[in-house]
């Protein structure tokens, strides 16, 4: 092999190995159990709304707290704490995807998009506060 073929062969090694890097930090959708395993680390977590469920949130006392009950696709029912307004219509949405992380059996989670039921409505983001 000559020089060139060398420097470029550990060139393209490198390169895939940067990529490799970069990508092996996305979180993936995950279950509350696999997000427990992993206290402190973010994950995405699909479930539905417990309508059932208590939800709480005073915007007098705390208008950046909101709790509710959440089931995962596993159909593990947790609580679930977001840092922020209570989302616009939670109720009516047909699924939410939570990001956050798991610590003492409890979801933090700073970031809720809801998926609405009609084809015609744009899903909803909500965006908590930093903790």
């Amino acid at each position: 092999m000559k020089k060139i073929h060398i420097v470029l062969l550990i060139l393209v090694v490198a390169a895939i190995a940067v990529i490799v890097t970069i990508f092996s930090d996305f979180s993936t959708y995950e279950t509350f159990s696999s997000a427990s395993r992993k206290p402190g680390k973010t994950y995405y977590v699909i479930g539905h709304l417990q309508k059932d469920k208590e939800m709480t949130y005073d915007p007098k006392i705390d208008p950046n707290h909101f709790t509710f009950f959440a089931t995962d696709k596993a159909g593990e029912s947790h609580k679930v704490i977001f840092n922020g307004e209570k989302p616009r219509d939670i109720e009516k949405s047909e699924q939410i995807v939570m990001m956050g992380y798991e610590e003492g059996g409890t979801f933090h989670c700073s970031r809720i998009q809801m998926k609405c039921p009609s084809k015609y409505k744009k899903d909803q983001i909500a965006e908590g506060n930093k903790s």
